[in-house]
């Protein structure tokens, strides 16, 4: 070897080698008291795994680290016995797990549980397993053209390697968002834990996972972590997202979703662009068409939504995968959450982490509302083109608008929720885009509000806005978020009020815009409305104050809050064809 490139100090020797001598420097950079000046082989690489650097990168054959309480017996790799460190002794700050079985599964959960950030060996070399995923699936696609005599071999070559670029960059963008699916995960840990705590049990009640097995913990642990303010471990999620996709993957190949149209662009998507454009028509006769898209469907649906999502989702609705995998694909497309997503992706080494984890959550949270609304008022979904092109314009039109036609209390959160952002670090343009989202879910109400009546959208909004504001419906749905999802029920009553707070906000809607002149501004026209029915406006509004002032405002105040909203003059919202 050079010498002469590599750092001062430094060296290389064989493992045969009864000592190898130990630079100032070398010392210095393992963490090494001053008067170490030889070790043994074994020696040395322990003190290399455990040295205090910010990358620990293992790209070898063997499993070098275990849990403390974990015998070497556990590792299952005698080799390496005598050089083992445990978890919690590493002082690396990240672990990149290059080989395979570099960690036990304990020892990678000690390690972020002592501060470290690793995942798991399957996550870090999941680029490769995509890789070939690629690789065999275009050459399938290319050698049907040769068969078929419209590709010569030669031509069918220099086209596959015309792509590697863009392979390469198809499977790190797979890469990317599960790494940030992950990151959001840990950053949101404590607020789930009751929740991974019923998902575990029902992938163990399906027969799906085996808890001890993939080394999770009890639900007296996590009932432990959550009193401690921590929740599951990357490592942990890593297992568990992995069961996830697994099973759903399972659920929507047994649907009908992957033959159906608007899911055809996702086929395209996954090969590269000169192959997809070319053989655009033999696309669908890919022997593995359907598992091609039902893999990148999951990925998308998992990746952006969160692990928990459609298990949530189908828990506080009763729906299927599919119909839920809909919604997501319509709620994608209408609120145009790829280039909010594009957005908080440039920021990259521009503001921290932490920022973007933020900003992921709350899109998230317009995902999860906006799919349960379109599940219970839209079922069954069965043509996303269709819906898109149903909310779609309005929703773009009017989203621009939501601060606008915002009011009072309403716009003050608003901006107190952008202020918030900007102060995590998000450019307060994004910020503003961003907490909009959450107030642009209702236009999905205002549409069938506008279609059922045959009004203009944008006159429909105005008064919906106004009304919420009057009513107080975002104070409203903030005590709601606020209440407990301990357990199934918690969860259901949870969703089930949400649910009811903005149908009831709908129909009041509805009934206001019916009852009073189109010609007067919207302001005008709630007090008319109002005017219509002062006694039972004013002591709705009295009692929405009295029991939003409360300490405690629980499942019981809010199906009083929710009886009284109910009690208003309304007009039933019908959705039209």
């Amino acid at each position: 070897y050079d010498p002469a490139v590599i750092s001062p100090g430094g060296g290389v020797w064989p493992r045969t080698t009864k000592s190898v001598p130990i630079s100032a420097a070398a010392a210095d950079a393992l963490g090494l008291g001053s008067d170490v000046h030889a070790l043994s082989p074994d020696q040395l690489i322990s003190a290399i795994l455990t040295a205090p650097v910010d990358l620990l990168w293992n790209g070898g054959i063997g499993t070098y680290v275990k849990a403390s309480t974990e015998s070497h017996l556990d590792a299952g790799d005698k080799a390496n016995d005598a050089l083992r460190a445990d978890g919690n002794q590493l002082r690396a700050r990240v672990v990149g797990e290059g080989g395979n079985l570099g960690f036990t599964q304990r020892g990678r959960v000690e390690f972020a549980r002592s501060g470290g950030r690793i995942n798991t060996d399957a996550i870090d070399n999941s680029a490769g397993v995509d890789t070939s995923d690629h690789e065999v699936n275009i050459k399938i696609l290319l050698d049907h053209a040769v068969q078929a005599g419209e590709l010569e071999m030669a031509e069918r070559n220099n086209l596959l390697a015309s792509v590697t670029d863009e392979v390469a960059a198809l499977v790190l963008r797979d890469n990317y968002e599960q790494n940030v699916l992950l990151g959001v995960a840990r950053h949101g840990g404590r607020a789930l834990v009751s929740v991974h705590r019923r998902l575990i049990r029902e992938l163990e009640k399906a027969g799906k996972l085996h808890r001890d097995i993939e080394f999770l913990p009890t639900d007296k642990e996590l009932a432990a972590r959550e009193a401690e303010g921590t929740g599951l471990t990357s490592p942990e999620l890593a297992v568990l997202t992995a069961y996830v996709k697994i099973t759903l993957a399972e659920r929507l190949a047994g649907s009908t979703l992957p033959d159906e149209p608007w899911f055809g662009r996702v086929l395209r998507d996954y090969f590269p662009q000169p192959i997809a454009e070319r053989f655009a028509d033999q696309l669908a006769e890919h022997p593995l068409h359907r598992e091609i898209i039902t893999t990148c469907v999951v990925n998308d649906l998992v990746n952006r939504g969160g692990s928990t999502f459609v298990f949530r989702a189908m828990e506080e609705t009763a729906a299927d995968p599919a119909q839920i995998a809909r919604a997501y694909a319509v709620v994608r497309e209408v609120f145009g959450l790829e280039q909010i997503w594009a957005s908080l992706e440039a920021l990259d080494n521009q503001v921290s982490t932490d920022a973007q984890h933020v900003g992921y959550r709350e899109i998230r949270r317009t995902i999860d509302r906006a799919v349960r609304w379109l599940v219970d008022v839209r079922f069954p979904i069965s043509d996303v083109t269709a819906e898109i092109e149903r909310f779609g314009p309005t929703v773009a039109e009017l989203t621009p608008k939501v601060p606008q036609l915002l009011r009072g209390r309403e716009r003050e959160n608003l901006y107190a929720e952008v202020d918030r952002l900007v102060g995590h670090g998000l450019p307060r343009a994004l910020a503003l885009e961003i907490a909009s989202l959450l107030m642009s879910f209702l236009l999905l109400d205002v549409v069938e509000i506008a279609v059922a009546n045959g009004r203009p959208a944008a006159e429909v909004a105005d008064l919906h806005f106004a009304l919420s504001e009057r009513l107080t419906v975002d104070d409203i749905l903030s005590a709601v978020t606020a209440l407990p999802r301990d357990d199934r029920w918690s969860a259901l009553a949870r969703a089930a009020i949400r649910h009811d707070v903005y149908a009831a906000l709908a129909a009041l809607t509805a009934s206001a815009l019916k009852d009073t002149d189109p010609s007067m501004l919207a302001t005008e026209r709630l007090e008319d409305w109002a005017a219509q029915n002062p006694e039972r406006v004013e002591r709705a509004r009295a009692t929405f104050a009295e029991a939003l002032s409360r300490d405690e405002v629980d499942l019981a105040t809010l199906s009083v809050v929710l009886r009284v909203m109910r009690g208003l003059p309304s007009s039933a919202v019908k959705s039209a064809p």
